[in-house]
């Protein structure tokens, strides 16, 4: 079994939550949200997050807005739907709860191993 796998599929599965979180607080285009998620050591390529972004808009939780640009082409703007906070408060839970629990459970195993 490769590591790099097995932390890719970490990744993945944590990805559309910190999509949803980076988009919180303020809309964001493409470009700002692969930024953020490079700047946590997130490495996304724009491959993998349009189709992402398009789901999550199927899937009622982003909307976006077209804005004009200084320095090229509009812009796409995505941002969250009332639904997308909904969502997202679920997952700030679900999240917590996990972490705790992986948590409990690496320490047990940690300890035991002292």
């Amino acid at each position: 079994m490769k590591i790099e796998n097995t932390k890719a599929q970490m990744r993945k599965g944590v990805l559309e939550y910190c999509i949803l979180s980076v988009l919180k607080d303020e809309d964001a285009y493409v470009a700002e949200i692969l930024e953020t998620l490079k700047d946590a050591k997130m490495l996304v390529v724009e491959g993998t997050i349009y189709p992402l972004l398009t789901r999550l808009k199927n899937a009622g939780l982003l909307n976006y807005r077209w804005e004009e640009s200084t320095s090229g082409p509009p812009r796409k703007y995505y941002g969250l739907t009332e639904t997308g906070q909904l969502f997202l408060s679920e997952l700030n839970t679900t999240w917590s709860e996990l972490q705790h629990a992986v948590n409990l459970v690496t320490r047990q195993k940690n300890n035991s191993n002292e």
